[in-house]
């Protein structure tokens, strides 16, 4: 073949660097197993047994008020034809592995205490969480919430952290894995590289391996969208955290009070939190940060099956707003959410299952052209994330994408 130019040698080396600086920026997806929700529970009421408390209960309400695959389906609007692999496997879920992230909250669930009272709580968490890594009952991902920088509960914050990481670490001697801290109302990335600067000092003074403490951001405040400068916020946040960043979790209701929406409009599917989570979704894909949506307040007020269904069909008609619009991890606040949160999840990874099989073997075994659909790398790529995200759950068996 004839060439006119003689050499492309420093083009190649340009768009080689160029890649490797959109890499450093964008290093993809993280590797590993995405929890599907965080369950909160206030310091003061959790122990040992919390995570097992709160699916043996959410097993009784399943059992309960919906005995057979027909009402099960109908309770959390699941397809029929799905509905009883649905329900089968929920049940299993809810018995083996209740809660697959759990935040131990000393924040808005917890409130603000007399220091000596928060104290006591932090030696009560440490024993209960000494405890239930002794039994195998913690939850693969854990933590703590601590409270935010932005109210003044700065200085409670650190005490708090440091408290719980020594004592625990006098206690077991280690770091149990799997924990992330989440960091609340973040309004400034120089809140951040603060916070960061303060884990740094933690990680030397207990001896830990610089990065260990990693931690998650919660975005609940507009100035996290949209900063003081008319920027979007959430790049410099993410660059402040200094690669400990993992997550970032929409708060719904600070959100929904800062843009000035009236308390019977601040819920999770409203419009206003639909632009917020899609400028996350923006900002930070590629980063591998997770994202998560946020909490569904309402919790059954008895045990009646108007109180129960009625917690149930507003929580699952959230879960599914959340997982239509691509945020695959949310917030639970009570035993009932577990149960629609699973059922809702499955039934989204089960429906249409066999076509999403179907599409992807036909794709590897380079025959799609035969197929209904003429898919694009790209779909083939979240065709298989959401395999993989159906297997890490239990909604489906991972000999089933093999």
């Amino acid at each position: 073949m004839n060439l006119s130019v003689s050499s492309t040698d420093d083009l190649s080396k340009r768009v080689l660097d160029t890649s490797a600086e959109h890499e450093r920026h964008f290093p993809a997806s993280s590797p590993g197993r995405q929890p599907v929700h965080t369950v909160y529970v206030p310091a003061d009421r959790f122990g040992p047994s919390t995570p097992k408390d709160f699916g043996t209960e959410a097993l009784r309400l399943v059992n309960n008020h919906t005995p057979g695959v027909g009402s099960f389906g109908a309770a959390f609007g699941i397809q029929p034809d799905v509905a009883g692999t649905v329900r089968e496997r929920v049940t299993a879920k809810l018995a083996a592995e209740p809660i697959e992230d759990l935040r131990i909250d000393f924040e808005d669930g917890y409130g603000v205490r007399p220091d000596t009272e928060e104290d006591s709580h932090v030696d009560q968490i440490v024993e209960a969480v000494a405890a239930a890594y002794e039994l195998k009952a913690l939850p693969h991902f854990w933590g703590l919430r601590v409270k935010s920088f932005t109210d003044g509960g700065h200085e409670r914050s650190m005490r708090t952290l440091d408290g719980f990481l020594t004592s625990l670490r006098d206690r077991l001697g280690r770091l149990p894995g799997g924990f992330v801290i989440t960091f609340p109302k973040v309004v400034m990335p120089e809140q951040v590289v603060i916070f960061v600067d303060y884990l740094t000092r933690l990680e030397s003074a207990l001896g830990l391996p610089v990065g260990v403490l990693q931690f998650e951001v919660q975005i609940e405040t507009t100035e996290a969208i949209i900063n003081h400068r008319g920027e979007l916020g959430l790049r410099p946040i993410l660059e402040a955290a200094g690669g400990r960043l993992t997550g970032a979790h929409f708060g719904v209701f600070d959100y929904t009070a800062a843009v000035g929406l009236p308390p019977d409009e601040q819920r999770l599917d409203h419009p206003a939190c639909d632009f917020a989570r899609h400028i996350m979704q923006v900002s930070l894909a590629g980063t591998g940060v997770r994202l998560s949506d946020g909490s569904t307040n309402a919790v059954p007020r008895s045990d009646s099956a108007e109180h129960v269904s009625g917690t149930w069909a507003t929580h699952a008609a959230h879960v599914r707003h959340s997982l239509r619009h691509g945020f695959y991890q949310g917030w639970d606040l009570h035993p009932a959410h577990l149960a629609s949160r699973y059922a809702v999840v499955y039934g989204f990874h089960l429906t249409g299952i066999e076509d999403d099989l179907a599409r992807v073997k036909a794709w590897r075994e380079q025959s799609q052209q035969q197929g209904a659909v003429l898919d694009e790398p790209a779909t083939i790529r979240a065709l298989t994330a959401r395999l993989q995200r159906a297997v890490d759950c239990g909604a489906l068996e991972a000999s089933a994408v093999s």
